[in-house]
């Protein structure tokens, strides 16, 4: 950049004029009976120099005061470049410069502003934790939900529960869970999160409290009103036909004289009827227990080589392709997740006989981002889109063999696991079910 022309040509005339004094003054010194002239020399070294002097002081005081102003971060300061002080062209560029750093103070001023209303209204309730402040309410949200206490210690959270209170006091890795709070309201379920971040050098976990009592309710309704509908449709066609059969075999027996062979035969069949009625009921049972894991790691490959012997032994006439990523292991109940696949396989080669052509099912198992990822594909015609939020249901089932127990407690040990179940179109349009553990 250089200097500016100004203060070089004004520092070169004063520097010029302070070697021509000292010259003179040494001559003066010199020369003999010079006295007058030696002493207004003298003065006029002294001057040059003051004037130097001044001219690089005056400088340095404007540079000095900018430098201070950005110190400060007083961004609306401007160098000043009048009188003499030089650096023209630098304070154009330092002008500049600090015009820029106040117009992106201001954007990030007002991007903060942004984030913090978006936290503060935000409809999750966001707790921060720290040594220093304890744990304290960070939005609209946090205030609302936890108004009836004092203090900042975790402890004085306990009045929203015991179990909530002993989590904000954990330093523990990131979790998620539900817990039940006490509310004015009477006891809700929420989901808790908790997380750390580090702000200046000041290490801070951040907790988050989403209720969802009100969520839960509504899913639990829908999900009882689900199991009435199929419930109620089962139990009614198993009802039906005991009610002709024992209408019949009571006509049997009043006929004058009784008809007790065909009697007995219509009260037989009633009693299988009913037998039949009492197996549903015991898968009813089935449904209604959650199953226990046993968890254990295990590797893949030699688990999925006994589920094709397995499969070969009951579907000879269906072709099983088999992948698997090597070095899968897996962590789940080994003797559970056979039941579930081993029921996903022969759904899907009964699937394949009501198809066309050649029948095949695929059994798949590969890590993805961390995750198991198992499919079941089939050569069938597929799972209506209609169909496909009922067939999880307990009892649902489009077979006429069929119980509609079987997918029902496939997602149930799925989701003790952890993981999830979905079903999805087939590579050729037949069923796809997924199981992400």
């Amino acid at each position: 950049m250089g200097f500016d022309r100004r203060f070089t040509l004004v520092l070169g005339l004063w520097i010029g004029a302070l070697l021509v004094a000292l010259a003179g003054f040494i001559w003066s010194c010199e020369v003999e009976g010079l006295g007058a002239t030696r002493i207004v020399a003298g003065l006029i070294v002294l001057f040059a120099a003051r004037g130097l002097w001044h001219h690089v002081d005056r400088t340095n005081r404007t540079v000095a005061r900018f430098v201070e102003a950005l110190s400060s971060k007083d961004f609306a300061a401007r160098f000043d470049g009048r009188g003499g002080a030089g650096f023209g062209e630098l304070g154009r560029a330092l002008d500049a410069a600090m015009r820029g750093l106040q117009d992106e103070r201001d954007r990030s001023a007002r991007e903060m502003r942004y984030l913090e209303a978006l936290v503060d209204d935000m409809p999750v309730a966001l707790l921060t934790v720290d040594e220093a402040h304890g744990a304290t309410p960070a939005n609209k949200a946090a205030r609302r939900l936890f108004g009836r206490h004092q203090g900042v210690r975790p402890e004085d959270y306990a009045v929203y529960g015991a179990t909530f209170a002993s989590r904000l006091a954990e330093d523990g890795e990131a979790r998620q869970e539900l817990l039940i709070l006490r509310m004015p309201g009477g006891p809700q379920r929420a989901i808790v999160r908790t997380a750390s971040l580090e702000r200046l050098g000041l290490r801070i976990r951040v907790v988050t409290v989403e209720p969802v009592q009100g969520t839960l309710d509504t899913v639990e309704m829908a999900a009882q009103t689900d199991l009435v509908r199929v419930l109620t449709h089962e139990i009614l066609n198993s009802l039906t036909p005991v009610t002709s059969l024992a209408g019949t075999a009571a006509a049997l027996l009043d006929a004058e004289p009784p008809d007790v062979p065909d009697a007995r035969v219509a009260v037989t069949t009633l009693a299988r009827r009913a037998e039949g009625l009492r197996r549903f009921i015991d898968s009813y049972r089935a449904v209604s227990h959650a199953p226990a894991l046993r968890r254990r790691p295990f590797e893949a490959e030699p688990f999925v080589a006994e589920l094709a012997r397995l499969f070969a032994a009951e579907w000879n006439d269906v072709r099983l392709i088999v992948e698997v990523k090597p070095d899968i292991v897996l962590d789940a109940d080994p003797d559970l997740l056979a039941q579930v696949l081993i029921n996903l396989l022969r759904n899907g080669a009964q699937a394949g006989h009501r198809g066309s052509g050649a029948h095949w099912v695929r059994l798949s198992l590969s890590a993805v981002s961390g995750r198991i990822w198992i499919e079941i594909e089939d050569s069938g015609t597929g799972v209506p889109q209609n169909l496909r939020r009922d067939i999880f249901l307990p009892f649902f089932t489009t077979r006429a063999e069929g119980t509609g127990v079987g997918l029902n407690l496939a997602r149930q040990v799925v989701v003790a696991h952890g993981g999830s179940i979905d079903i999805a179109d087939g590579r050729i349009g037949g069923a796809l079910f997924r199981i992400i553990l």
